[in-house]
């Protein structure tokens, strides 16, 4: 398990982060996607380290 969250996308840490979200791959449901304010705002693509799945 990772000591703190970041951003697939940016690598930001978003330990208390408003706005924030993390959820599991949509795809496969092996791995969390985790996503800041920032690049859920502005659509930035995130890959799932396990299946390939690229989205929004």
């Amino acid at each position: 398990m990772k000591d703190s969250k970041t951003c697939n996308t940016c690598k930001t840490n978003i330990v208390n982060t408003e706005g924030s979200t993390s959820f599991s791959c949509p795809s496969c449901g092996k791995e969390e996607i985790i996503r800041c304010d920032k690049c859920r705002k502005i659509s930035a693509r995130y890959t799932c380290q396990s299946c390939g799945y690229e989205g929004p």
